[in-house]
């Protein structure tokens, strides 16, 4: 079993709670998000291994960083791991669908398992899940809420300021 350790940081989408196993960011959960695990889960408080998540969280809210680099240890079934991978590969400000993941993936008619994989992300935005939206364009379900995954897509497009409504 790793050690894990977590912290609580504020950001323009609410507070994140940032969780590391052995040292490496394995969890950053929005509050009230679909399948955040329970908080005894998350070890105990320690800001210390999360120096380098938070430059980088930092520098993405004031739009200067585009692509992480911080470490992850992703805990999740192999096709998990692989769908995770490929939602890095989705460039800042762009989106892709269910369908063309699953296609990237060489598993076409795998569009549902890709969404359910999307859906068990444990490293939000830095694993960027809200990139991922319907065939016809239209927002899908996200852990954190369809209005924060709205205002996630359009400050990546610059439409936005972080953490401000864009809903009517």
């Amino acid at each position: 079993m790793s050690a894990k350790r977590h912290t609580v940081i504020d950001s323009p989408y609410g507070p994140l709670t940032l969780v590391a196993a052995d040292g490496l960011l394995s969890g950053l959960y929005m509050t009230d998000q679909r399948h955040r695990p329970a908080d005894e889960t998350f070890g105990e408080p320690d800001p210390r291994p999360f120096g380098q998540v938070r430059e980088e969280l930092t520098a993405y809210f004031a739009g200067e960083l585009t692509e992480f680099t911080v470490p992850l240890h992703l805990a999740g079934t192999p096709f998990q791991r692989t769908v995770w991978e490929e939602l890095r590969q989705i460039p800042y400000g762009e989106t892709r669908s269910y369908g063309d993941l699953a296609g990237r993936l060489g598993r076409p008619g795998a569009s549902r398992a890709v969404g359910l994989a999307n859906g068990k992300n444990p490293v939000g935005i830095i694993v960027p899940c809200h990139r991922v939206i319907g065939s016809t364009g239209g927002l899908t379900g996200y852990g954190g809420g369809i209005g924060r995954k709205q205002q996630l897509l359009a400050f990546e497009s610059r439409g936005a300021v972080p953490g401000e409504s864009t809903l009517f």
